[in-house]
């Protein structure tokens, strides 16, 4: 069976994953911080003081879990990469759909008032009654 037109049940499951991940503001931090670069975990703990090892850790298993995050070892070493396919996946799939009539009004919006098509000026009293 297919879910939302296109979407098998195990495809929604892992679409889903990934909006539960970003909705967490500090996973979203997290993942400003990856892509800028990579960071060993250790790195990411420093960088979010208010939080124990712990607590970063479980953002960290969320993140991977829905795919945003790529993990690689080296040694005892682990490094965090920004996977940014899902992210892409989620605006291809809802968010472009959505944005483009927005974005193709705000458009015709900007280029009426740049060629002096601004709002209707209200008539002045003095204005009131006259003919063109």
């Amino acid at each position: 069976m297919s879910l939302c037109g296109d979407m098998t049940a195990a495809t929604a499951r892992r679409v889903d994953l990934v909006w539960r991940a970003l909705a967490d503001p500090t996973r979203r931090r997290v993942l400003d911080e990856l892509a800028e670069r990579p960071h060993t975990t250790g790195e990411l703990v420093e960088r979010f003081p208010a939080l124990c090892r712990t607590a970063v850790m479980k953002h960290l298993d969320v993140l991977e879990r829905a795919g945003l995050l790529v993990v690689k070892r080296e040694g005892r070493v682990r490094w965090n990469h920004l996977n940014p396919m899902p992210i892409q996946r989620l605006y291809d799939r809802w968010v472009s759909k959505h944005v483009r009539g927005v974005a193709s009004a705000a458009s015709r919006l900007k280029d009426h008032v740049e060629r002096g098509g601004g709002p209707r000026r209200a008539t002045t009293p003095e204005r009131r009654g006259r003919t063109r």
